[in-house]
């Protein structure tokens, strides 16, 4: 198994299926990586210096596919991602390119469907499977792997979460706006005592009325 290989990059490129690649040299061979579209960003060509990619390596009856990630953490939750039924590799590099990797840990954790689905890919029953099969695994592993995230106290309840959204997407609000508020009103201490979603919406409407 090959858990990561350093070297200098030779190319970075995208496929006709919108998929990210960079050959990477390391003592004169080049390796095909494929690798999410964020770390194809942070990646120079033109850089004389060695990077390090972790890799996962796929192993297929018709062929051989090695995946790249910008850290170990990174890599191990591709690992679990993939583990769980029915999600392949492209669905997993979805997931990690959508969410920044504390995020998305925090909502499988939580069991955040509504944030899961705005992965391309992911539906509801697909969301609620992650969270299933992951939520306990991802809570013990998350410490071990030195990713920091909000407690569930952090956040209201899911079905405050969905009464307050379908409530102000009912009222025209964007799915922008509804993020930025609810992100706002969980620091309220007050308001997070409060298991109303009545005043959840009072406030929020409140809020985005002074925008």
């Amino acid at each position: 198994m090959i858990s990561y290989l350093k070297g200098k990059v030779a190319e970075v490129a995208k496929n006709s299926n919108n998929r990210f690649f960079v050959i990477l040299e390391v003592q004169g061979i080049g390796y095909e990586i494929q690798i999410p579209s964020r770390l194809s960003r942070q990646i120079s060509v033109n850089s004389e210096e060695n990077i390090q990619i972790f890799t996962h390596l796929q192993i297929r009856e018709d062929q051989q596919i090695l995946y790249g990630f910008s850290s170990l953490a990174e890599r191990d939750l591709f690992r679990q991602l993939i583990s769980v039924t029915g999600i392949g590799s492209q669905l997993a590099i979805a997931l990690i390119d959508t969410f920044e990797l504390s995020e998305l840990v925090q909502a499988i954790v939580t069991a955040n469907i509504r944030i899961l689905i705005k992965a391309p890919g992911v539906g509801k029953k697909t969301a609620e499977r992650i969270s299933l099969e992951l939520k306990t695994k991802l809570s013990q592993w998350r410490n071990g792997a030195g990713i920091t995230t909000s407690t569930r106290e952090n956040m209201p309840s899911l079905e405050i979460l969905e009464d307050v959204e379908l409530t102000l997407l009912a009222l025209g609000y964007t799915n922008e706006e509804i993020d930025s508020v609810i992100s706002i009103l969980s620091k309220d201490q007050l308001l997070m005592k409060n298991p109303t979603v009545e005043e959840w919406i009072r406030n929020a409407i409140a809020w985005l009325s002074k925008e």
